[in-house]
């Protein structure tokens, strides 16, 4: 076997060499895109993002979406007449009437009796209340607060809450329905994650909901950072609490808007790449990081084409909308659109300043093995994820292509580049639901992740520029390939299927050592390597021009090394 693979390996990395040199198209890509995407331009997009509090068809929302296509008319993007076809660069903004009302906090602030100091003010708690939170009247309300622990809220007495304000620990959205549903005037809650270190951040407050459909409920909703829960129970141990609470919020009809831009493709326009950035979510890095990068991705591409420094062959397609309902749509609302969808890329929370949240940059893999035994260098988030089963497996070439990429990029820059196995969640699911092969661009573990601390100081233009340089060579390398570039890019994947299978042997023989039986490691090994032979074999699709005689070779020559890899 160790001879096999010491064989195997030096042929390949000879055919990686050779194929290397037919790859300049994807290197040329690199200076070119670093010289044109400017940072400065994205990073300034984020901030007028994220100073806005953003639920769908709320004004914030909205602002950021004309914000964007303010800069989609300034690249030279085109407002559709008849459709796409109407010239090399269009966009569209659609409109849907929301079956909810939008909602948009103003202002808040709560006190208790007889202090001074806020408990929370919203000017430095903006994540205070919960979404669809009501108003007080004018001037606010003055209300004793009672809490209740976990057996309380098992058994609620209606008559002690009755016209109060509650105050527990967990959901909001749980603790509202039990307050509202026995007379109280609201709810206050606390529940925060581990991995936001509550008691190290103690003013972090995690965005949450409620259900309030009631455009004229003056019922509160309020959501309490660590400080603000341990003072309010040391408050309650010296005797009745009273707060004053003063919340301004509006709900209103309105309608849901996407934002749809395309650079088409002058051969195959109705095949395309799709990127999508959410933009509902209050963060600077979520999303707003993703629609700034997303901006400055289309502003470049349009630069490019104007300046025919690059021409795509297939469509590059841009949207903006509500995260995972926009990019669904846009696959099931057209069928014939959605055959031609080849590849799709969610990019949420992009650009954070590593040193400063925690986390890593990261590619979110299509289900692959490492999603069944995860294991090595692969590891969960805490986000957390369901482990597969092999039925459940994507085998695409997507997965070690957009890493490859993104690597690449960080070369020369020292950015760190990381991948996790499948968790969901997020705006490639719509993609990997309809069978397309879809990844995330995303960071995590973030100690800020939806708190009211993800401000603009916790993004990193350079992470943003890294981030969508990446995106962008992935997309111009697969929108434009031709066969040279198809033949490197087999060779690129056969190297990656080589190394990962000489990980999994030596995993193996640590796990037999261990005390696991030979059988499951051996198979373990074949899982793999069927993953990457399945993987490759996809590669047909890769060539602008279509499957040649040398690409076919070249897959089955590619697929057998792999498959020899396996003999023992």
């Amino acid at each position: 076997m160790k001879k096999i693979l010491i064989c195997t390996v030096l042929a390949l990395y000879t055919s990686f060499a050779w194929s290397q040199k037919n790859a300049n198209t994807i290197d040329n890509y690199y200076p070119l895109l670093q010289k044109t995407f400017v940072e400065g331009d994205a990073f300034k997009t984020v901030a007028f993002v994220e100073k806005r509090w953003r639920v769908p068809g709320n004004s914030g929302f909205n602002e950021s979406i004309l914000e964007v296509e303010k800069i989609l008319q300034k690249a030279g993007y085109k407002k559709e007449v008849k459709g796409e076809a109407d010239g090399a660069l269009t966009y569209r903004l659609e409109t849907r009437e929301l079956k909810q009302p939008a909602w948009e906090p103003v202002d808040a602030t709560v006190r208790i009796e007889g202090e001074q100091t806020p408990l929370l003010k919203f000017a430095t708690n903006r994540n205070m209340l919960a979404i669809n939170c009501g108003s007080t009247p004018k001037g606010g309300i003055t209300a004793e607060v009672v809490y209740l622990d976990k057996a309380a809220l098992k058994n609620p007495d209606a008559n002690a809450i009755k016209d109060k304000i509650v105050f527990a620990e967990g959901s909001i959205g749980m603790v509202y329905q039990l307050a509202i549903k026995n007379g109280a005037l609201g709810a206050m809650s606390y529940s925060m994650p581990a991995y936001t270190q509550p008691e190290k951040y103690i003013n972090s407050i995690q965005f949450s909901r409620v259900s309030n459909p009631d455009t004229l409920s003056n019922k509160l909703a309020i959501l309490l950072s660590y400080a603000a829960k341990e003072r309010l129970k040391v408050a309650l141990q010296k005797g009745v609490v009273k707060l004053h609470v003063d919340v301004a919020t509006k709900m209103y009809t309105s309608k849901e808007l996407t934002l749809v831009a395309n650079a088409r493709g002058r051969n195959k326009p109705d095949e395309r790449f799709v990127f999508s950035a959410h933009v509902q979510e209050p963060g600077a890095n979520d999303n707003a990081s993703g629609v700034g990068t997303l901006a400055e991705m289309a502003r470049v591409t349009a630069q490019l084409v104007g300046q025919k420094k690059f021409e795509p062959a297939r469509t590059i397609t841009f949207l903006w909308g509500v995260e995972i309902s926009s990019t669904a749509r846009y696959i099931k609302e057209d069928t014939e659109r959605a055959k031609g969808i080849k590849w799709g890329m969610s990019l949420d929370m992009v650009g954070e300043d590593v040193s400063k949240t925690g986390g890593s940059f990261l590619i979110e893999k299509m289900p692959d093995p490492s999603a069944i035994w995860t294991r090595g260098e692969d590891k969960h988030t805490e986000w957390g994820g369901d482990v597969l089963k092999e039925s459940d497996m994507f085998p695409h070439y997507f997965n070690d292509l957009v890493l490859n990429r993104c690597k690449q990029q960080g070369k020369d820059n020292g950015w760190v580049v990381k991948s996790n196995p499948f968790e969901g969640g997020s705006d490639h699911t719509p993609f990997l639901q309809a069978k397309i092969p879809g990844l995330l661009m995303w960071h995590f573990t973030d100690v800020f992740y939806h708190t009211d601390a993800d401000r603009l100081e916790m993004v990193s233009p350079q992470e943003l520029k890294n981030t969508g340089v990446s995106a962008l060579a992935t997309a111009y390398t697969l929108t434009d390939a031709n066969q040279p570039t198809t033949l490197a890019l087999i060779a690129e994947l056969e190297k990656n299927a080589t190394d990962r299978l000489q990980t999994e042997y030596k995993l193996g023989l640590q796990a037999i050592k261990a005390g696991t039986p030979a059988a499951d490691e051996k198979h373990k090994i074949e899982v793999w390597a069927k993953w990457y032979t399945d993987a490759i074999g996809k590669m047909t699709d890769i060539n602008v021009e279509g499957v040649t005689p040398a690409i076919t070779s070249r897959i089955a020559s590619a697929q057998q090394s792999i498959i020899i890899l396996t003999q023992n």
